[in-house]
């Protein structure tokens, strides 16, 4: 379309209203910051001005007709794609309205079982059936990677009636898979191809890193801005092409999108595309020699493997987002999150997660040289210190599920809740996951294996935030009855 990427629209026009002085006797209630001056003064009077209400000068994110269309189409534009939908509920927001766009209860979808708890919570709300792709393992470093294309193909030839592939792009510790093949499958036979590229910003305007979604030919993508491209938390962006229909996909978010979207969310968008179209290149090269950088001062430690490109095979693990700074720390006697743990309450560094045997640390060009160089030598610190034999630590973080029935049956099924070391061999009714990163241990309609009871045992014990259960504590679980 080539478009001014220069404007921003909804951010010109909310500068505009501000200069109007328009007196407000519409929500919010706090009125420009005036109802509470404590929240003024922690979030600052400028924020709290402009935390404002649908209105004709600003548009209405449910039905967008003037600015807000305007900035959906610069975004779509910038992204490459043919529309986008400003989303004020994440990624997790733009995943499920995916799903829900081309699926309805009873329909199959394929997809990988390494994927975020908002792909199986859209199952559980339209009643869609997983045909879930087991990835491979990298048993080194026990981590779920991609899905192989044959694998894609296989699902695809037992289940012909699949209406979509879902393809994360990448995973959370950055691996990708043949994103431009698994599409090309999806569509030569016949079905759409999703990808959820919560992680993946950054491809779109960075260059040598993994191609994105919608220059492979993806159908829809859901893009989580805020987490590498610099928009306010909570804010993502979904891109349709043109073999989906925009107007239905705008129903389908409505269905669960709030009516009161957040002006501060939907200019962050605004700007943050703005930017990136502007200065992505340099900015996306940055992060990327900060990331190289690091992994290199990280594997001269010893100790520790930050991965890379080095295991790409073309396969499974077909290419790596060299901005992620992913760090194997089992090999040092330390699970992932004793090592998230102690650099935060040891040397005040906050990382991304740590998991049973890995830790992600987020990068990017808004980093700073030094502060790199802390969280190296934090690293170095905690190997010299605390570093032992790994003997007795988990050696996997995924576990192929046995899938006796689909989540939304699972999830609304009569159900009782059993003591956790009474439920194997049972079908779980609810989530178990660690979060960050919620990938499901366990979903609904899954069953209950010893393997997976030491899983949840070990990450109690080490620390884990074990989420997704009605009993906050995980000392129970709801099994279907």
């Amino acid at each position: 379309m080539n478009l001014d990427q220069t404007r921003a629209p909804l951010y010109e026009a909310m500068k505009e209203h501000r200069l109007n002085r328009v007196v407000p006797f519409d929500v919010p209630g706090h009125k420009g910051g005036r109802g509470n001056a404590v929240l003024t003064d922690f979030l600052g009077s400028d924020c709290l001005k402009n935390d404002v209400n649908s209105m004709k000068p600003l548009d209405n994110l449910c039905h967008p007709i003037s600015v807000i269309k305007e900035s959906q189409e610069l975004a779509a534009d910038a992204f490459g794609a043919d529309g986008s939908f400003f989303i004020v509920n994440g990624a997790t927001g733009a995943v499920q309205a995916m799903i829900m766009s081309v699926c309805k209860a009873g329909d199959k979808i394929i997809l990988p079982r390494n994927v975020h708890r908002s792909a199986i919570n859209a199952l559980v709300i339209c009643g869609a059936v997983p045909v879930y792709v087991n990835p491979d393992v990298n048993k080194d470093l026990g981590i779920p990677l991609g899905m192989k294309v044959e694998e894609v193909e296989k699902a695809i030839a037992e289940n012909p009636d699949a209406k979509a592939v879902l393809i994360n792009n990448p995973t959370y510790y950055g691996i990708c898979s043949d994103l431009k093949r698994i599409v090309e499958t999806a569509h030569r036979h016949g079905l759409l191809a999703l990808c959820d590229e919560a992680h993946g910003t950054h491809f779109y305007f960075g260059e040598n890193l993994p191609p994105s979604g919608m220059s492979c030919g993806a159908d829809m993508s859901a893009v989580s801005v805020h987490k590498t491209g610099g928009s306010l938390t909570q804010s993502a962006i979904l891109l349709t092409a043109k073999t989906v229909n925009y107007d239905y996909v705008r129903q389908i978010i409505n269905l669960t999108q709030t009516t009161s979207a957040s002006y501060l969310l939907m200019v962050s968008l605004d700007l943050a595309r703005q930017n990136l179209a502007l200065h992505g290149r340099e900015y996306y090269a940055k992060t990327a020699e900060f990331a190289d950088y690091a992994r290199k001062e990280v594997n001269n430690t010893g100790g520790y493997y930050a991965f890379g490109e080095e295991l790409c095979d073309g396969k499974a693990f077909y290419a790596f987002d060299k901005t992620k700074l992913s760090i194997h720390t089992r090999t040092m006697g330390l699970a992932g999150i004793e090592v998230y743990d102690l650099l935060r309450d040891e040397y005040g560094i906050q990382i991304e997660f740590g998991d049973i045997g890995n830790i992600l640390a987020i990068i990017t060009g808004a980093d700073r040289a030094l502060e790199i160089e802390r969280l190296m030598s934090a690293l170095s610190e905690i190997k010299r210190i605390y570093g032992k034999s790994p003997v007795g630590l988990y050696d996997h973080e995924y576990i192929d599920p046995v899938v006796e029935m689909p989540p939304q049956q699972a999830f609304y099924s009569k159900q009782i809740s059993a003591p956790l070391d009474e439920t194997a061999g049972k079908i779980c009714a609810e989530f178990v996951m660690c979060y960050p990163p919620g990938i499901p241990i366990l979903a609904p309609g899954e069953r209950i294996t010893e393997d997976i009871l030491d899983y949840i045992r070990f990450a109690k014990e080490k620390g884990c935030n074990v989420t997704g259960c009605r009993d906050m504590k995980v000392e129970r679980l709801e099994v279907v009855k």
